[in-house]
């Protein structure tokens, strides 16, 4: 039984003695159960998550004292070119129209495109912007204003090159759906810092991801550390609010009968899942009078609602980063925010154009307004996709495809902003080509590594113990990468 199960059901040493009745040989076999049990359940983590005694939600120390105590995690979904947002190659423009040498393939596959595809050029304007001189392209102007905030990392690469696969990889550091998200993996090894709302929240603004669920599952950590999904409009979670002729005390009554037998039951099969059931039930009610709070727009000043480009009564990416920042304030430990629709396989520029105009501003807005709160050096904020795009063009008449991009995990942009993050640096570098590259990689286990450092673990001791070994979000891989972090 681990410890969740014994405080729900309030059970002593006394108790047990009192109330069992079984020989003292049964009772020394139930222990060495119930210890093979609770190593199972709660893992290895040596920043005491769950230890005995505790709630499996409530707030603990990480291995050091970290800089971020949150994070917000931006993820471009579809997978931005990071050839016409960051990383601008004057060379590609001049080889446009004409294939890229085949020394420079070298054995890269594609799902879209044959390799000898014809080179397609930045497609935008770029300009240096802040005393860091970093590179940002025109359909950016939000992002070029907050240049000396961030930590913008080009090289960045992955083992995955479809989406469903490099998001759940980027996500839990594995492929297949099944293990923790690194949501999961924080809220596990911090616990919450609210009762009031879910630790680890996910939102979506686009029309679906590839890699669904299993981006913000749990995994075989229990599942009171998934995140959970809130809807773009109306109330956050479905059955939120109570239906008509439900009044509070009847609601209560009902809750406290369901509470009693999920309990009875746990004390027989022992199931940690019936004790997230309970723990799940209770959020919920309290999240009756929490979430039509967190959702209310309406104390927002015009100044941050235009801030944000933010209209409160319209679903929207902007509204999804003025929400973040609300839960922060709150104490929602790890944000998701999916932003679908970047898989530019035609029309780069349109399909660019539109998602930066849908999430520039906003993104932007989100650092600055955390940074006048005095919210941003305790928290974390990541933008990037999955992958990146080819320098090669995509141009596919049966498929009805022109002037995209196909998909290029060898190298690609993530910037990071806030929670111990040094700004205005730009770290690593690709070849004149934007191909391969050519200074300081960053593997995507790397940052999982790092993200895990700036909110002070060791990213090889956050563990958990699961069909007889020892897993952590990065496998038996990463490296940090010590630029990333800042100096005070």
């Amino acid at each position: 039984m681990n410890p969740m199960q014994r405080q729900l059901l309030g059970i002593t040493r006394r108790h047990f003695f009192r109330e069992c009745g079984v020989g003292v040989g049964k009772i020394a076999l139930a222990s060495l159960l119930t210890g093979a049990l609770e190593r199972g359940a709660q893992g290895a983590a040596s920043s005491d998550a769950a230890a005995p005694g505790s709630d499996s939600l409530a707030p603990r120390p990480p291995h050091y004292r970290g800089k971020a105590k949150s994070v917000i995690h931006l993820f471009m979904a579809g997978a931005p070119s990071q050839l016409d947002l960051f990383d601008y190659k004057p060379e590609l423009a001049k080889l446009e129209g004409k294939p890229l040498p085949p020394s420079v393939i070298g054995g890269q596959r594609y799902a879209f495109i044959r390799p000898d595809a014809a080179v397609l050029g930045p497609r935008f304007k770029f300009a240096k912007h802040g005393q860091s001189g970093a590179e940002i392209s025109e359909i950016l102007p939000h992002l070029a204003t907050i240049v000396d905030d961030i930590c913008m990392v080009k090289s960045v690469h992955t083992d995955q090159f479809n989406h469903a696969p490099a998001q759940i990889f980027f996500n839990t550091g594995f492929q297949q759906p099944g293990r923790p998200c690194i949501g999961s993996w924080v809220t596990y090894g911090l616990g919450a810092a609210t009762q009031d709302l879910p630790a680890f929240v996910v939102m979506s603004t686009g029309a679906g991801i590839s890699g669904g669920a299993a981006n913000w599952s749990s995994g075989f950590l229990p599942t009171i550390y998934s995140g959970v999904r809130f809807r773009n409009q109306g109330d956050p979670i479905l059955d939120v609010s109570s239906p008509d002729g439900i009044d509070p005390r009847l609601q209560r009554d009902s809750l406290d009968l369901v509470g009693a037998m999920n309990r009875r039951r746990l004390g027989i099969a022992g199931d940690p899942e019936i004790a997230t059931r309970i723990s799940q039930y209770e959020m919920a009610y309290r999240l009756q009078t929490s979430a039509p709070e967190l959702m209310d727009l309406k104390s927002e000043s015009k100044a941050t609602l235009d801030l944000y480009g933010c209209d409160p009564q319209k679903p929207s990416f902007a509204r999804a980063c003025l929400l973040a920042r609300r839960m922060i304030e709150r104490g929602v430990r790890f944000i998701n925010i999916y932003h679908e629709g970047w898989d530019a396989h035609s029309d780069v520029v349109g399909n660019h154009r539109t998602h930066c105009a849908e999430t520039d501003q906003a993104s932007a807005a989100l650092v600055k307004d955390l940074k006048q709160r005095g919210l941003l050096d305790e928290t974390l904020v990541i933008w990037g996709g999955e992958f990146g795009r080819t320098p090669m063009v995509e141009t596919n008449a049966s498929l009805g495809r022109s002037m995209g991009r196909d998909h290029h995990p060898t190298a690609f942009t993530v910037w990071l902003a806030g929670g111990g993050v040094k700004g205005g640096q730009v770290i690593g570098a690709t070849d004149d080509l934007g191909f391969h590259i050519a200074q300081d990689p960053v593997h995507v286990h790397d940052l999982q590594a790092t993200i895990l450092h700036l909110l002070g673990f060791d990213h090889t001791k956050l563990t958990y113990h699961f069909q007889g070994r020892d897993f952590r979000l990065t496998d038996v891989f990463g490296n940090l990468v010590p630029r990333i972090f800042s100096a005070s």
